[in-house]
């Protein structure tokens, strides 16, 4: 079993920079001591948060009254066959370089991931997506323990339940811990189709081409550096939880709604009748531009979606106040909830 530490603070490692002390805190190199460190705290009636790369977390001030566990399990296998590789990855390896190696060897799937921060673990979670693809496209299996019955388990991509931004994990938070991802990934040294109309533009195509894996990755990571979203210790901007709000997908009566107050809005249309609104045009058009600040706090210069830190010494209670008043002002303007992204931890909006 791995040391305990006692009064580890938490905001280093967020890439939000915020977060107060972990009661205990461990790190788990394998498997095995990542399932018996919850366990035992599961047996201890004790508090557990699983930490990945903690891109996609807001921490109270406070921290966290109970154990923290650092996912740093690592370790990648391959088996190939037909005309793909399942490729077999511990949750604690980096997300990013994972997308880099699949890019250099000819496995296409993920080249539109490129740039995301985090740790694999967390992908399923989240249903990680951008620029056209998630992945709940590739995922194949999530390896998992599972804090009711205590048992180790594969779940099949149907048993995740994934949706837009949204898995069964998130409905049923803390159930399951996961210890790997399996991802099924076409053995071709094209990408995907590009259905992302900003990429297929950036990259001089149509939607619906498909372009070297590299070429696509490197278009990424430009949109993304040119938002502030790839992480760099020189860039202010990147001090942030990546996009803070989701994009509101609204009902055929809430969209009437809304096309009545804002005519001419951008929108994608779903084919379940749903409608997709940017998150970002109903920030700014709400009154809050690039740059805005409260207090330490910080819509990022490069991108509305983004809340940062940009001095990395806002507290959570800043960040999330600015969130309260982003929301709050797109609701009073556009008659529109946001939702929050990131998982907040002791805080809530």
């Amino acid at each position: 079993m791995a040391d305990r530490l006692a009064g580890v603070p938490l905001a280093p490692y967020t890439t939000l920079r915020t977060g107060g002390p972990a009661r205990a805190f461990t790190q788990a190199q394998t498997q095995d001591e990542l399932v018996a460190a919850v366990a035992e705290a599961d047996r201890e009636r004790e508090p557990v948060l699983v930490l990945g790369g903690g891109s996609n977390l807001v921490v109270s001030d406070d921290g966290f009254d109970g154990l923290v566990v650092r996912v740093a399990t690592r370790g990648v296998d391959v088996a190939v066959e037909d005309g793909r590789a399942l490729v077999i990855v511990q949750a604690g390896e980096d997300w990013d370089a994972l997308v880099a190696r699949c890019v250099a060897e000819g496995w296409s799937g993920v080249e539109c991931l490129s740039g995301v921060p985090g740790l694999v673990g967390s992908t399923p979670i989240q249903n990680v997506g951008a620029y056209g693809q998630d992945v709940s496209q590739t995922v194949a299996a999530v390896r998992v323990y599972d804090r009711v019955t205590g048992e180790v388990g594969d779940l099949t991509a149907a048993e995740c339940g994934f949706a837009y931004r949204d898995s069964a994990f998130k409905h049923d938070p803390g159930r399951h811990v996961v210890l790997a991802v399996t991802y099924a990934l076409e053995r071709s040294p094209l990408s995907g189709p590009v259905a992302y109309r900003e990429l297929a533009a950036r990259l001089g195509v149509e939607i619906g081409a498909r372009v070297p894996l590299a070429d696509a990755r490197e278009a990424v990571l430009e949109l993304r550096r040119g938002k502030g979203m790839v992480l760099d210790p020189d860039d202010p901007d990147t001090r942030s939880a990546g996009s803070f709000f989701t994009n509101p997908v609204l009902g055929p009566e809430e969209a009437a709604a809304l096309a009545l107050r804002a005519p001419g809005h951008p929108r994608w249309d779903l084919p379940d009748g749903t409608v997709k609104v940017p998150a970002a045009w109903l920030i700014e058009n709400a009154g809050f531009p690039k740059g805005y600040e409260k207090g330490r706090a910080r819509i990022s210069t490069k991108h509305t979606l983004a809340l940062t830190n940009p001095s990395g010494e806002a507290g959570a209670a800043e960040l999330l106040a600015l969130a309260r008043e982003v929301r709050d002002g797109v609701h009073e303007k556009f008659g529109v909830w946001l939702v929050n992204e990131p998982v907040l931890v002791g805080a809530s909006l």
